[in-house]
C-alpha cells in the first residue's frame, strides 16, 4: 500500500498547488436550490441562487457539504456540451466511461474509476446503477433514452449500496427530471440538424391546472441519424439513430405537507446497431485456404486494417436492434411533523429484438436472430423482455435539536426476464468453419471437410431456438444516519441488509440439424485408430455447438450390435450445452462509515470506508452449462476507502474538490469465451486505486473554466486465478496482474466558457464553449496478456497483448458557439463534437471462427467520429 499511496500523495499535493496557483476551474450551471442552507453572500462569489443542490444522500444538500465524490450538472450544462444521452457523459466526468458492443440495449457497460461490468450477457447486472426520479433501471441499455427536460444529473463515484441498493458497487447515476410548475406556464423547444443527416427535436410544456395545487408537464424528443459504419459488402449502415421519447407528469399538492407525483414515459427505438470493423485479418487469406474451399478468396472480408478503421467500413450484412419500453412511477411525500415519509412505486416493461450477422464477415456463416426471411422452417429473431416492479418506503427526520439526522427505509424489486436466442447456420458455414479449423484440409476429405464428415449433409438452415427465463426478487431494509458531534464535526453510519433470489431456466424450445446427427454417428462408429478420428471430434463440436442435451443427457442411439438401440450419455460425446432449471440465493450486508470535519465554512474534510455488492445470478447463454459447467456465478463484494477535501477558494470564485480512493473487489465477475463456451467466472482479486481532482471556477460574470483529472490504477490482482479450475483458471491466469478493460490510468478534462454580452452596445449575448478530454492508453479486450512480454514500466505495451487490443492515448475535443436574443427567448448554436475526428475503438474481440489462437482475425467496435451541426432553441 505504501508504494501506491506515496505517488498519489505527491500527485494530490501538486494538484492542490495547481488549484491555488494557476486558477483553472470548472463552472457548472446553477441548479435550483429548494431547501438549501443560506450562505454568506459577502464571503461566497457563488451566492444563494448558484448553490448546487444534489440528492446524493437522499436529502437536498449543497454539493460542497456532502462527504461524497459527486459531479452534478444541469440541463443547461448538458445542452452546452451537446450531451443528449448518457453515452456522452465522459466529457463532464473524468471518472466516467461507457462502451457498447453488439447491441446497445444489452451490450452497454458503464465504468466509474475503471470498474464496470465485463460482458454483454443479460444475466450480468451493472456495476453502476442508473436511477431516474428515484427509480432503479434494471440495465444500462434501458436508460439510453434522450436526456431531455432534466433538473439535474449526478455522477456518484464509489459504492452507493447503503442508500441506493443493489448493483451500485462502482457508483451510480442519479437523474432527476423537471417537476411540473404549479404557478406558471413554461416551455421550450429545440431543433438540431447536423452531418450524418442528424435530426434532433426536443420540446416540453408545463401547465398549472389548478394554481398552487395541480400541474402537468409533457416533454418529448425525436432523434434520427444515419449510420457511422457502412458495410463494404452490401452498403448497409450501422450505428444509426431512429428513436422517440415521450414523458408525461402530474404533480398534485392537495396540502402544504403532501405531494403526489406521477410519471409515465414511452420510448421507441429502431436503431441499426452495432456492426464491427475488421482490424486484423487471418493468415488463411494469404494462404489461399478460403479459395481452396470454394469460397471467395478474401473469406468475406473486403476491407480490413487501417483502411477499414479510417473509412469506418465493415463487412457484414445485417444488424438490427429495435427496442421499445414504457414505464410508470408514483412518488408520494408526506410531512408527518416529526418525520417525512416518501414512497416510490414503479413498473417498467422493456422489449428488445435483434437480427445480426454475428460472424462480422460477408460470407453467410451464421445469423443470430435470423427471422423468417432467413429460415422459414422455424428460426426466430432474438427477443428480450424485462419486466421490473420496484417499491420503496422510507422515513427521515431529525432528533435532539438536529443533532441526529436519521433515515430508515425498505425496498423490494421483482424482475422477470424472458429471452429467446436464435441461431441459424448459413450456406457457407461448413466450408468457412472447416477452413478455419483445418486450414489445408486432408485430401481424403476434399475441399469441404465438415461437409464430408457429415456424409455430405448440408448444415445450411440448421437452427436452434433457446429460451431463457429468470425471475429475480430482491428485498432490503436500510438506514443512514448523520450524527452531528459538534457544529463542525459529524459522523455518518449506514447499513443495508439485502436478500436476493433468482430462479433461472434454459430450454431449447426448437432445433433442427441433420448434419449434426450425421457427424455424431460418424464420430462414434469409427474406430479410434482411424487417422481422421481427431478431426471427427473437432468437426462434431463445430457442427453441433448450437444444440443442447437435456439435464439428464441419456438417449437411445443405434450403437449396439447390428445397430441395436442402446442408452448413450450424450455429454460424453462432446461438451454439448446443458439445459438447466436452477436457483441462486444470496444475502449481503452493505454499510458505510464516514467522518466529516468542517474547519470553516469554506472547507470540508472527510474520510470513510464502505462496502457494496453486485448481485450474482445466471449466465444466460446456451453454452453456460456446457461440459457440466455451473451456469451460476457469485456476487461481487466491494470494500472501498476514500479520503477527500472540498474547498471554496478566492472569495468563493473557485471550488476545488479532491478525493483519494482505494477499492478492493472479491469475486469480480468476468464473461469470456474460453474456447469451449461463454463462461462467467469470478476472479478473487481486483483493485482500483487513485485520485480525482475537480476544480470549478467563475472568474467573472461571463468567464468560467474547468479542470477534472482522474488517476485510476484498476487492475487484476497477481493471484486472481486462485480457486478457479479448468479453462476458466487458464484464462484468468492471463489476466492476473494486468489492467482492467477500458480503464485508462489517466483521464483529464479541460474546458473554458464565455457566456455574456457580444458587446457593450447590444442586448444579445454569446456563448463560446470549448472542452477537451484526454485519455491515456487502455486495453479494449479481456484476451490474456503474454507475461513474458509485459514490462511494468510500460503496462500498455502492445507487444504484451494480442495485436490491436490497445487503444492508444487520444484527445477528443468539442466546441460550441451560440447567440441568444434579449430576454433569452431565442438561441442559435453552431457546434461540433470530436472536432478533430479522433478515431478510437471501444471494444476489441476475436472475430468468430476465423482461425485458431495466434492466427485470429480481430474485430472492433469503433467510437463516434466527428459530428457538427446547428441547433436553434426557444423557451417561454
Amino acid at each position: 500500500m505504501r508504494k501506491v499511496w506515496k505517488p498519489l500523495m505527491g500527485l494530490c499535493c501538486s494538484a492542490s498547488m495547481a488549484t491555488l496557483a494557476c486558477g483553472t476551474a470548472y463552472a457548472q450551471d446553477t441548479l435550483p436550490a429548494d431547501g438549501q442552507a443560506a450562505q454568506d453572500e459577502d464571503d461566497d462569489f457563488f451566492d444563494d441562487d448558484n448553490v448546487v443542490i444534489v440528492t446524493a444522500t437522499l436529502r437536498a444538500q449543497d454539493i460542497q457539504d456532502i462527504p461524497i465524490a459527486v459531479t452534478a450538472v444541469s440541463q443547461a450544462e448538458l445542452d452546452r456540451q451537446g450531451i443528449v444521452d448518457i453515452r456522452n457523459l465522459g466529457s463532464l466526468s473524468s471518472s466516467f466511461n461507457l462502451q457498447s458492443s453488439q447491441t446497445e440495449s444489452q451490450g452497454t457497460s458503464i465504468r466509474i474509476r475503471g470498474i464496470g461490468t465485463t460482458g454483454n450477457n443479460t444475466g450480468l447486472e451493472s456495476s453502476v446503477g442508473v436511477f431516474i426520479d428515484g427509480v432503479y433501471q434494471s440495465r444500462p441499455g434501458v436508460a439510453l433514452g434522450d436526456l431531455v427536460d432534466l433538473e439535474r444529473l449526478e455522477v456518484l463515484r464509489g459504492p452507493q449500496g447503503t442508500l441506493f441498493g443493489r448493483n451500485t458497487s462502482a457508483g451510480a447515476l442519479n437523474i432527476t427530471t423537471k417537476r411540473p410548475s404549479l404557478t406558471d406556464v413554461e416551455g421550450f423547444a429545440n431543433a438540431t440538424y447536423g452531418n450524418f443527416n442528424q435530426i434532433n427535436v426536443q420540446g416540453g410544456i408545463s401547465v398549472p391546472v389548478v394554481t398552487d395545487s395541480l400541474g402537468i408537464r409533457v416533454s418529448g424528443a425525436y432523434r434520427h441519424r444515419d449510420g457511422i459504419v457502412t458495410s463494404a459488402v452490401t452498403g448497409a449502415e450501422s450505428g444509426t439513430r431512429d428513436r422517440i421519447l415521450l414523458r408525461g407528469q402530474m404533480l398534485w399538492e392537495p396540502a402544504p405537507e403532501v405531494s403526489l407525483r406521477i410519471i409515465g414515459d414511452y420510448i421507441d427505438a429502431n436503431d441499426e446497431c452495432c456492426d464491427a470493423i475488421i482490424l486484423r485479418e487471418t493468415g488463411l487469406v494469404n494462404a489461399g485456404a478460403f479459395a481452396a474451399a470454394g469460397l471467395t478468396a478474401n473469406g468475406g472480408v473486403v476491407t480490413s486494417g487501417r483502411a477499414a478503421f479510417e473509412g469506418r467500413d465493415s463487412n457484414s450484412q445485417q444488424f438490427e436492434n429495435p427496442n421499445d419500453q414504457w414505464g410508470v412511477s408514483g412518488e408520494l411525500k408526506w410531512d408527518l411533523g416529526g418525520a417525512q415519509a416518501t414512497a416510490i412505486v414503479a413498473y417498467r416493461d422493456f422489449n428488445a429484438q435483434s437480427r445480426q450477422e454475428s460472424d462480422f464477415v460477408g460470407l453467410d456463416i451464421f445469423t443470430s436472430g435470423a427471422g423468417s426471411n432467413f429460415n422459414p422452417a422455424g428460426s426466430q429473431p432474438n427477443d428480450t423482455n424485462i419486466q421490473t416492479f420496484t417499491a420503496e418506503l422510507r422515513f427521515q427526520g431529525s432528533l435532539f435539536d438536529d443533532k441526529i439526522d436519521w433515515l430508515i427505509g425498505g425496498f423490494y424489486s421483482n424482475e422477470d426476464i424472458r429471452e429467446l436466442q436464435s441461431l441459424t447456420l448459413g450456406d457457407d458455414y461448413q466450408a468457412a468453419v472447416g477452413t478455419a479449423l483445418f486450414g489445408a484440409a486432408p485430401p481424403a476429405l476434399g475441399p469441404n471437410p465438415l461437409l464430408a464428415l457429415a456424409n455430405g449433409i448440408d448444415a445450411s438452415g440448421s437452427f436452434a431456438n433457446n429460451l431463457f427465463t429468470q425471475d429475480a426478487q430482491s428485498w432490503s431494509i436500510f438506514t443512514h444516519n448523520v450524527f452531528h458531534i459538534t457544529d463542525t464535526l459529524s459522523f455518518t453510519a449506514g447499513a443495508r441488509y439485502v436478500e436476493e433470489r433468482k430462479d433461472g431456466a434454459f430450454n431449447q424450445v426448437a432445433a433442427s440439424s441433420d448434419a449434426c446427427l450425421a457427424t455424431a454417428l460418424n464420430a462414434l462408429n469409427d474406430p479410434t485408430t482411424d487417422p481422421l478420428a481427431p478431426l471427427r471430434g473437432a468437426a462434431l463440436g463445430l457442427t453441433c455447438f448450437p444444440f443442447t442435451v437435456e439435464a439428464n443427457p441419456i438417449a437411445d442411439l443405434p450403437f449396439g450390435p447390428g445397430g441395436a438401440l442402446v442408452p448413450v450419455d450424450l455429454s460424453t460425446i462432446l461438451p454439448l450445452p446443458r439445459q438447466f432449471d436452477d436457483r441462486f440465493e444470496d444475502d449481503q450486508l452493505t454499510w458505510t462509515l464516514q467522518l466529516a470535519w468542517e474547519p470553516s465554512d469554506d472547507y470540508l474534510i472527510y474520510g470513510g470506508v464502505s462496502r457494496g455488492f453486485k448481485a450474482g445470478g445466471f449466465n444466460l447463454d446456451p453454452t453456460a452449462a456446457a461440459s457440466g459447467g455451473d451456469p451460476r456465478f457469485n456476487s461481487e463484494v466491494v470494500d472501498a476507502y476514500e479520503l477527500g477535501i472540498k474547498s471554496t477558494l478566492f472569495d468563493g470564485r473557485v471550488r476545488a474538490n479532491l478525493a483519494l480512493f482505494h477499492t478492493e473487489i472479491s469475486d469480480f465477475q468476468v464473461l469470456e469465451f474460453t474456447g469451449v463456451q461463454f463462461q462467467t467466472f469470478n476472479v478473487n482479486d481486483v483493485t482500483s486505486t487513485g485520485a480525482e481532482l475537480e476544480i470549478l471556477a467563475q472568474w467573472s460574470d461571463y468567464i468560467s473554466t474547468n479542470v477534472a483529472i482522474t488517476y485510476a490504477d484498476a487492475q487484476f490482482g497477481d493471484d486472481c486465478a486462485v480457486g478457479l479450475t479448468g479453462a476458466a483458471a487458464g484464462f484468468a491466469q492471463g489476466l492476473c496482474g494486468f489492467p482492467l478493460v477500458n480503464a485508462p490510468q489517466f483521464t483529464g478534462i479541460f474546458g473554458m466558457t464565455y457566456d455574456g454580452p457580444i458587446s457593450s452596445g447590444t442586448e444579445w449575448t454569446m456563448l463560446a464553449n470549448f472542452t477537451m478530454r484526454y485519455e491515456s492508453s487502455r486495453r479494449t479486450s479481456t484476451n490474456p496478456i503474454d507475461p513474458g512480454l509485459f514490462d511494468p514500466a510500460d503496462p500498455m505495451n502492445p507487444a504484451a497483448l494480442i495485436p490491436f487490443d490497445v487503444q492508444e492515448a487520444n484527445i477528443r475535443a468539442n466546441a460550441r458557439l451560440g447567440f441568444t436574443s434579449p430576454n433569452e427567448r431565442y438561441t442559435i448554436e453552431f457546434w461540433g463534437t470530436n472536432i478533430f475526428d479522433e478515431r478510437t475503438r471501444g471494444i476489441t474481440f476475436n472475430t468468430p471462427l476465423r482461425g485458431g489462437t495466434g492466427d485470429r482475425s480481430r474485430g472492433a467496435f469503433i467510437e463516434d467520429p466527428a459530428f457538427y451541426g446547428v441547433t436553434v432553441r426557444t423557451k417561454f
